[in-house]
């Protein structure tokens, strides 16, 4: 009978549910320790352009825009030399469509892993119950067979099984937490990025450019 199956299926399956846990998490870290790594550098380098972008408008200089285009390390000096060629090049007519071309062509690689961040973060938990409910029936079912004579072994195994839930758990909430800070970050680089247009737009005005 299929519940037969199900029942040997049971039998290895919440181990397997453990071994597919252990790997999400591994992957889970990598990804957690590359994308620190990655925006850690960006963000540092987008809070020095933003104290820039700051001053230059403080001080009405919009035109120092062209200092921007010189650091070529960082993302809005990238935008900015971009800009700067865009703007004479052929004039304002376009910049806004070019500069929004520029920003979607970085962004995936700003969101690099976090979709898989997110997928591990909200499935890790499901799998883990899926695990404790196969050595849940496996449990019950050693029971069935084994009788009143069972129920410690029975006990064990169902405290086993609940290790699946609290392994996904485990590799749920940091995939989660870091999914939501990493998101905030991008979401920072490109405000950013957002200021840089603006003041790009800005300096066209100021030197006249149509």
């Amino acid at each position: 009978m299929l519940s037969e199956k199900i029942f040997v299926l049971a039998r290895y399956a919440d181990q397997a549910v453990l071994l597919i846990l252990l790997v999400m998490s591994i992957l889970s870290v990598g990804m957690i320790f590359e994308r620190y790594m990655a925006l850690k550098k960006i963000s540092d380098q987008s809070l020095l352009i933003r104290q820039k972008i700051k001053a230059f408008l403080l001080s009405n200089e919009v035109l120092k825009f062209e200092e921007l285009s010189q650091d070529l390390n960082s993302i809005e000096g990238r935008a900015a030399a971009q800009s700067v060629k865009h703007l004479k090049e052929n004039g304002a007519g376009g910049f806004a469509e070019v500069f929004n071309s520029f920003v979607l062509n970085e962004k995936p690689e700003l969101e690099k892993y976090l979709a898989a961040l997110a997928t591990i973060a909200s499935n890790a938990p499901f799998i883990g119950l899926l695990g404790t409910v196969l050595g849940i029936m496996k449990a019950f079912n050693d029971l069935a067979q084994a009788g009143d004579a069972g129920q410690q072994t029975v006990m064990a195994g169902i405290s086993v099984a609940l290790v699946a839930t609290a392994a996904g758990l485990f590799v749920a909430i940091p995939a989660g937490i870091f999914y939501n800070y990493y998101t905030r970050r991008v979401r920072s680089i490109l405000t950013s990025l957002e200021s840089v247009k603006e003041l790009g737009m800005a300096y066209a005005y100021k030197k006249g450019l149509k």
